[in-house]
């Protein structure tokens, strides 16, 4: 039967056109690392409403919501199956981790709902906007879809066969149907992880012989222990780097100045794929690549070993435009005196890139089109935003999250493909709390530290792998609100670095005002949806730089 699903969700996933089960819901995506489930949707935004199928590896109870921040937790859901007495479906919201209970409208309609060759395939549909304060509001933003599922029909608790994926639903980016086949793994070997909360191990190591550059299309987790790997990042090396080694990280070696990120993952996230008309490249010439695995042994559990890494696919038919990751945000140096003070339910912290200062790195700089972002903080995260400046005036958001979740840390696709012109500035502003914290929070690797940063997947890539500011000061202040529109108001130090290690800075980078993210109002007449039919119409000094593609 998982042979069955395998092939549902990743046969033409994401794409529209022939070959998908239903022309009806042309997008589709796994829920979770093991391909036991598989979503698949479509919309119809002049009718104002959305249509999904679920299909899970069970008999048993299946679950789907939408959540605020990937919890149980103010969750909007729908649960059914095929039990003994024969169908049963309703439409239910979440107080806590807890049975959720049922709404007092029941605003899905269930289309079908059947059990075959031990899947269990449920149909559904509701309104975009169903103006029912119990039911979540379905915009153009990423959502965080959960899951869950029982191995019979008696509701109760799923243990471990639930999960998160964050997903843009009306704005699902299309996928290649190339068939799956080439590919190289970066993995780990073996390592033992300490039995300390915070441990990154990097592994030094040649991936291909590829006479001439080939495309990578897609990049899948081997995801060993859930429960230690934090994230992982692979960083191309610059030439200079030729000796491999597989060691902690930062302790001196040569391969720690590797920053040029070519592939990233994090908790709560699973397979991504490029656009049809990018690819990250690969080959062509003789580099050496930087695995880094950031492990969180929260019970500091020792003699634990793992063989984690990425699996990156890739083909010799070349795409359009080669991708790339610019690192952007605050720089990730304990050292920099940006302190996070205790007990505070609010604290800001921002970073600025101008890409004005790109040309003192390359000669012709172009236009940058942004498709993907990978937020990041830490624990105490618990809001990013990354907005677009042009001529001094903010011109738009590349991406927002409301409701961080330092355990769901997903690369999305921002749907409309946002434009970087040269001269363009970047601002990310991060949102902590540390009401339950009695001590000042730095910058820092640790789990308990604390980060800022954004990752723009991009094409067509250029030579800048980090663009990343801090407040040009040490200052300290009782006064949290003074200490931080100081820290805002202050020039920013921008640092920029390419891929073979060379940089340049900046000192007058300047946060600019931002407007108020804009709240959504719930429209009841059909005269105000918009008139797109999605259905009808198939179709990143060395320590210092070093920190700055780290997160």
């Amino acid at each position: 039967m998982r042979s069955l699903l395998l092939f549902l969700c990743l046969s033409l996933a994401g794409t529209r056109g022939a070959g998908a089960s239903d022309h009806s819901m042309p997008f589709k995506v796994n829920l979770d690392l093991n391909r036991q489930v598989c979503l698949e949707w479509g919309f119809d935004e002049q009718q104002g409403d959305i249509t999904f199928k679920l299909t899970v590896n069970t008999t048993g109870w299946v679950g789907l919501g939408f959540s605020p921040s990937g919890t149980m937790v103010g969750a909007d859901m729908v649960l059914g199956g095929v039990g003994p007495n024969g169908i049963y479906f309703t439409d239910r919201h979440a107080t806590g981790k807890t049975m959720p209970l049922e709404d007092t409208q029941q605003s899905y309609t269930l289309l079908s709902l059947t059990e075959s060759e031990g899947l269990t395939i449920m149909k559904f549909s509701r309104a975009l906007q169903t103006c029912d304060a119990q039911d979540f509001h379905i915009t153009d933003k990423p959502i965080k879809l959960i899951f869950a599922y029982g191995t019979t029909d008696e509701v109760r608790y799923h243990s471990s066969r639930r999960g998160t994926k964050e997903v843009n639903l009306l704005n699902y980016m299309a996928r290649t149907s190339q068939p799956i086949s080439s590919y190289v793994s970066a993995t780990v070997q073996n390592i033992t992880v300490p039995a300390v909360q915070t441990y990154y191990h990097c592994r030094v190591m040649k991936l291909l012989d590829l006479p001439t550059k080939h495309h990578i299309y897609r990049i899948s987790p081997v995801i060993e222990h859930p429960d230690l790997v934090h994230h992982m990042l692979l960083y191309s090396c610059p030439s200079f780097v030729t000796k491999t080694y597989d060691n902690p990280c930062y302790r001196g070696d040569k391969g720690d100045i590797c920053f040029g990120v070519v592939a990233a993952w994090a908790v709560g996230g699973g397979d991504y794929e490029f656009p049809i008309n990018g690819g990250m490249p690969i080959g062509g010439e003789p580099r050496l690549y930087r695995l880094e695995i950031h492990y969180n042994n929260i019970h500091r559990e020792a003699g634990r070993t793992d063989n984690s890494g990425l699996r990156l696919y890739y083909t010799a038919e070349l795409r359009e435009h080669d991708v790339g990751i610019l690192s952007t945000g605050v720089l990730p140096f304990n050292h920099i005196q940006y302190r996070i003070p205790p007990n505070v339910d609010q604290f800001h912290t921002y970073g600025v890139c101008n890409t004005s200062l790109f040309s003192q790195s390359m000669d012709s700089v172009p236009d940058l089109q942004v498709f993907g972002v990978l937020l990041h903080t830490h624990l105490a995260g618990r809001k990013v935003r990354a907005v677009h400046y042009r001529n001094g005036k903010q011109f738009d958001s590349l991406a927002v999250d409301e409701n961080y979740s330092f355990e769901v840390q997903q690369i999305v696709n921002i749907g409309k493909i946002k434009t970087i012109k040269p001269n363009d500035e970047i601002a990310v502003e991060c949102t902590y709390s540390t009401l339950n914290r009695t001590k000042v929070t730095e910058m820092g690797l640790a789990t308990t530290d604390e980060m800022c940063l954004a990752f723009l997947f991009y094409y067509p890539a250029i030579e800048i792998t980090s663009c990343t500011s801090h407040p040009n000061t040490t200052l300290s202040h009782d006064e949290i609100v003074e200490y931080e529109n100081v820290l805002k108001s202050l020039p920013q130090i921008q640092l920029l670095s390419d891929v073979d290690h060379n940089f340049t800075y900046n000192m007058n980078g300047i946060i600019r005002e931002m407007k108020k993210n804009p709240t959504h109002t719930c429209w009841t007449s059909a005269s105000t949806r918009l008139h797109t039919s999605w259905i009808l119409n198939p179709g990143g000094i060395m320590l210092l730089l070093l920190w700055t593609a780290i997160m």
